[in-house]
C-alpha cells in the first residue's frame, strides 16, 4: 500500500483539484483554447477529443481525490500516463505557433513543455507510485530468508 504523509496528501488533492477544474473547463468555457492543443494530424475530430480529454481529466482528478489508499499508486500511473499521452499536444502547439491560454510566443510555448514532466511527478509522487513501484522491485529483489 502506497504510504502517505500530510504533504503527498495535499499534493494529490490539488492535483486532482486541478484536473477537476481543467476537466471541467474543456466542456464549458476554455473549449476554444483546449482546441488549440489537439494537433492537425490527430485522426479525430477536434472537438471530440476535447469533450473526451475532458471526461478523461474529470475522472482522474475524481480519482485523486477520492480513491481508497490501496488503488492510489494504480491511479498515480494511470494520470502520469495520461500527461504522458497529451504531451503531443502541447508540441503540437509549439511547432504549429498555435496561441492559446496566453501563450503567444514560441519561448511562453517552449517553456511550457517543461511543465508537462513536472506533473508527471506530481502524480507519482502524490500518489505513492513511485514509491510502490520501488519497494516492491527492492522486495522481489531480496533473495528468499
Amino acid at each position: 500500500m502506497p504510504s502517505t504523509s500530510p504533504a503527498r496528501t495535499a499534493g494529490r488533492i490539488v492535483l486532482g483539484t486541478f484536473l477537476l477544474f481543467a476537466g471541467t473547463s474543456h466542456l464549458t468555457f476554455a473549449r476554444e483554447e483546449f482546441a488549440a492543443q489537439v494537433p492537425p494530424w490527430f485522426p479525430a475530430e477536434t472537438d471530440l477529443v476535447v469533450i473526451a480529454s475532458g471526461a478523461v481529466e474529470l475522472a482522474l482528478g475524481g480519482a485523486l481525490v477520492a480513491a481508497p489508499r490501496r488503488h492510489r499508486a494504480t491511479v498515480g500511473w494511470v494520470v502520469a500516463a495520461f500527461f504522458v499521452a497529451i504531451f503531443p499536444g502541447n508540441i503540437s502547439q509549439l511547432v504549429t505557433r498555435t496561441d492559446a491560454f496566453g501563450l503567444d510566443s514560441d519561448r511562453a510555448r517552449a517553456v511550457r513543455l517543461l511543465f508537462q514532466p513536472v506533473l508527471v511527478v506530481w502524480a507519482l509522487w502524490s500518489t505513492g507510485a513511485w514509491r510502490a513501484w520501488r519497494s516492491k522491485r527492492l522486495s522481489d529483489a531480496r533473495p528468499p530468508a
